[in-house]
C-alpha cells in the first residue's frame, strides 16, 4: 500500500468511527446535554482534546493507547465542525 492509500484508509476509519459515534451517542459532542459540565460544544471538545494529550503524555503512544489517537483525531475534526458552526 502506498502513502495515499494509507491516509485514505485512515481517515476513512476515522470518519466512520465519527458517525457511529454521533449516532450512538446523540451529537453530544455538538449538541452537549450539559447534565454535569455546563459548557459549550467548544469548550467541551477542547476538554476532551486535552484529556487525551494527558494520555499521550503519561503513557506515550503504544498499541495500548493507539486508539487514543484516533479518538483525539477525531475530536479535532468535531472541534472544526463546532467552530465552523459557531461562526456560521
Amino acid at each position: 500500500m502506498n502513502t495515499r492509500d494509507l491516509i485514505v484508509e485512515e481517515s476513512e476509519a476515522v470518519t466512520k468511527l465519527l458517525i457511529l459515534k454521533n449516532e450512538a451517542y446523540g451529537d453530544s459532542a455538538l449538541n452537549p446535554a450539559n447534565i454535569f459540565a455546563s459548557g459549550n460544544a467548544v469548550d467541551n471538545l477542547c476538554c476532551r482534546i486535552d484529556d487525551k494529550l494527558m494520555r499521550i503524555k503519561m503513557r506515550g503512544i503504544t498499541d495500548e493507547t493507539e486508539d487514543t489517537v484516533q479518538d483525539l483525531i477525531g475530536y479535532l475534526i468535531l472541534l472544526k465542525v463546532a467552530l465552523r458552526m459557531k461562526n456560521g
